[in-house]
């Protein structure tokens, strides 16, 4: 539940992409600061944003009032300087949490890149709020490269109430991956961070994802494993007798496993290159 919501007028909405992003994003955007799905294993928790806050991650959001008025403004300029633009949307919050259904943030900023689209953009979700917006993507995606990204971490609903209780369902999240793809727009199922999983994960992402990406709470956290530690993944994985699958070679035996369904092209592992080329 959150206890704090805020409208903010922000003073930048395209932040320059290093770190994890550094495989082919110039810029991250982030309609909101803060996320209501409150994941436990979210390295964002880790961050100097919630760092220095009181309230717990999960518990507070601000809501970036101007975020589309902010990126006509920030994307003119780039283009004045003949700057490529690739956005990452979004790295430290969910663009389709439950707020967006009134707020319209999201809506607003797609809104305003059909007038003035980037080169490439990547949406990264778990709300399957994001179909409301497939006629916006759609005309989106005539004008630049438009991939969406649905974090599905398992196929184990009892697995996502231990770790996300809060996230949507990952019957959702699948049901929306598939009318994305059924719209022709890119898609791809992002298994991050990979979570224990039934061998049959695979079958169900057959026929509505053009791309996977793989990550794991060793290699995906932006510290090489450590935040993850701090936030007691470990201990949790243990807890509940998921140890084995908390391993620093776990991508690979996952790309593997990913492998006997999936041709090895449309899969990507944290770290390498993001699609599409």
């Amino acid at each position: 539940m959150v206890g704090e919501i805020k409208e903010i007028f922000s003073k930048k909405i395209l932040t320059e992409a290093r770190g994890y992003l550094d495989v082919g994003f110039t810029h991250s955007l982030n309609p909101y600061s803060g996320c209501i799905f409150s994941c436990s294993y979210c390295y964002v928790r880790e961050m100097p944003i919630q760092k220095f806050k009181d309230i717990p991650w999960g518990n507070w959001l601000d809501i970036k009032r101007n975020a589309a008025e902010n990126y006509r403004k920030e994307i003119t300029k780039l283009r004045e300087r003949n700057k490529l633009v690739n956005i990452f949307m979004s790295s430290a919050t969910d663009p389709y949490q439950a707020i967006e259904r009134k707020a319209n943030i999201t809506r607003g900023i797609l809104e305003e890149m059909i007038e003035n689209p980037p080169d490439f953009l990547q949406i990264q979700t778990r709300g399957p709020l994001i179909t409301r917006d497939i006629d916006l993507l759609v005309r989106l995606k005539e004008k630049c490269n438009v991939l969406v990204s649905i974090t599905i971490e398992t196929d184990r609903e009892d697995i996502k109430q231990i770790f996300a209780p809060y996230a949507p369902g990952i019957k959702l999240r699948l049901k929306a991956l598939e009318e994305i793809h059924d719209a022709g727009i890119s898609t791809q199922a992002s298994i991050s961070p990979v979570l224990p999983f039934t061998p049959d994960f695979p079958k169900v992402l057959e026929g509505i994802v053009d791309h996977i990406w793989i990550d794991t709470l060793s290699i995906g956290d932006g510290a090489m494993g450590k935040r993850s530690v701090r936030l007691g993944m470990p201990l949790l994985f243990q807890e509940h007798g998921l140890s084995k699958w908390y391993r620093k070679d776990l991508h690979q035996l996952v790309e593997r496993h990913f492998e006997k369904y999936f041709p090895g092209d449309i899969i990507r592992i944290s770290k390498n290159e993001a699609f599409p080329k």
